[in-house]
């Protein structure tokens, strides 16, 4: 039997996967186009597409469990403010003369210009040198010591270093049980973590040790447990990302602290008062600690992909994942998109530092960014870019927030959770928003902008999940 002629269609349709130039190509000669975004997985790289078919295959089932755990811990504890101590009382391990410092260990010689000032800084205010000359030398011989914050369960923004009587948040997670700490917010100006070690920036360490403390300590024996993610939720809600813009939240914070300063009274509560209304940071540090009470409960869940740790020192960048205490370190990144002060610009400014990348671990932060115009004048003024960072990181995100949510998204929860086979599968990492400090001047910050996470860390901890893993099928 003849079969009958087949008849080709009169137009085609053009489904296009990956380089977008056939896809124009098509367009050009007027068929309709669906363009893919499709690229090879971990760049072609065969030993991480080999490691990712392991980790979305045969122990996709285990990590997927242990995500889903890692995740829960991460939006459903609620971390209270409960006190404040010391650096000495929380991390009683710590003999003589020894600073606690920001990211992962290094020495001396090793720390950027701003890290090394505030070491000065921090040994003055404890009285071990005369002044910051003094303490420099100190510390080139070796005679004050040096440990990451990160390791005694403390995070610190920026450049800070903290001696064993500098004050402390002590907030706790009950039902986690874990306690994590954070210093009290030195302010903006002429400050230690801002890489300045100067005579004011000394005094402002030792207010917070002298007048700070104390009256905090007085307002929450009044006021009791404060729950500062609640706050924090708030603040989201009225375009602050946590992270550069804390000025919504700092409001709040006020206005539940006002009655108790008030009844207190005195010389230091009025201090104390005036320093806390200009300073627009000071809730910083507080999201930070709560978050590091939520990260180090999420680091108990053994088998996960999730990221539980991100930090840096100016030198280095380092990632770690749940159920794990190795941290994967590599140099640490020029902070990119910025906004600089006026006759600042990217010669001037150091690389990125500081612990408070763990908000980006939590919701907080470019996560956030999509309600925050202050983060979007980082990207040239358009809340459009802002949008495109959080959804950047829900791309490599295993959830969403129910704490934290974002009204012009349709109140959708911020990403939660970063996930480092999404992170290697995708080629693109957690961006975070930051402040940018002078390289070598000590004259403070010069600007704010969005830092992109190195690729090397991500890999080498999803390499080493995949051979735990692994190795336990195999023992």
């Amino acid at each position: 039997m003849t079969q009958p002629a087949s008849s080709l269609p009169g137009q085609v349709g053009v489904v296009n996967v990956g380089l977008p130039l056939f896809a124009a190509a098509a367009r050009e000669q007027g068929a309709p186009v669906i363009s893919v975004d499709w690229r090879v997985p971990a760049g072609g790289q065969p030993a991480i597409v080999a490691a990712l078919g392991r980790l979305y295959g045969v122990h996709s089932e285990r990590i997927e469990a242990a995500n889903a755990e890692a995740v829960r811990r991460l939006d459903a504890g609620i971390p209270l403010l409960a006190g404040i101590t010391t650096v000495g009382e929380a991390a009683p391990g710590l003999d003589g003369r020894v600073l606690l410092h920001c990211g992962l260990a290094l020495r001396y010689p090793q720390a950027p210009d701003p890290l090394r000032r505030s070491m000065q800084a921090a040994a003055v205010a404890e009285g071990w040198a005369a002044g910051p000359a003094e303490a420099d030398e100190l510390l080139r011989a070796g005679r004050i010591g040096l440990s990451p914050a990160n390791a005694h369960g403390v995070v610190v923004p920026m450049a800070t270093a903290l001696g064993p009587g500098a004050p402390l948040y002590a907030v706790a997670n009950e039902a986690g049980g874990t306690m994590a700490y954070a210093p009290i917010s030195q302010g903006p100006g002429e400050v230690a973590w801002f890489g300045c070690a100067t005579d004011a920036s000394i005094a402002r360490l030792v207010f917070l040790r002298e007048v700070a403390a104390p009256v905090i300590r007085e307002v929450l024996a009044r006021s009791g447990p404060l729950d500062v993610l609640a706050i924090a939720a708030q603040a989201v809600a009225m375009g602050d990302d946590v992270h550069v813009r804390t000025q919504a939240a700092t409001n709040l914070l006020i206005r539940e602290w006002v009655p108790h300063l008030t009844e207190i009274g005195g010389g230091q509560a009025s201090a104390f008062a005036r320093f806390l209304a200009g300073n627009h940071l000071f809730f910083l540090t507080l999201a930070m600690a709560a978050v590091r009470s939520l990260t180090e409960w999420a680091a108990q869940v053994p088998q996960s992909s999730i990221v539980t740790g991100m930090s840096r020192n100016g030198t280095t960048f380092g990632i770690r994942l749940a159920g794990s205490g190795q941290w994967f370190i590599t140099e640490a990144p020029e902070v990119g998109h910025a906004l600089y002060h006026p006759g600042r610009g990217p010669g001037d400014g150091a690389r990125d530092i500081g612990d408070s990348a763990v908000l980006e671990l939590s919701g907080l932060g470019a996560a956030a960014a999509a309600g925050s115009p202050a983060v979007a004048q980082l990207l040239g003024g358009s809340m459009g870019a802002a949008a495109a960072l959080t959804e950047r990181l829900a791309a490599v995100c295993a959830g969403r927030s129910s704490r934290f949510k974002i009204p012009v998204l349709g109140n959708a929860g911020t990403p939660l959770g970063v996930d480092v086979r999404k992170v290697a599968e995708l080629g693109t990492t957690p961006a975070v928003t930051t402040g940018i400090l002078h390289r070598s001047a000590g004259t403070g910050q010069v600007g704010a902008g969005v830092a992109e996470a190195p690729l090397a860390c991500f890999t080498d901890a999803l390499a080493d999940l995949d051979r735990r893993l692994t190795a336990m099928d195999t023992g």
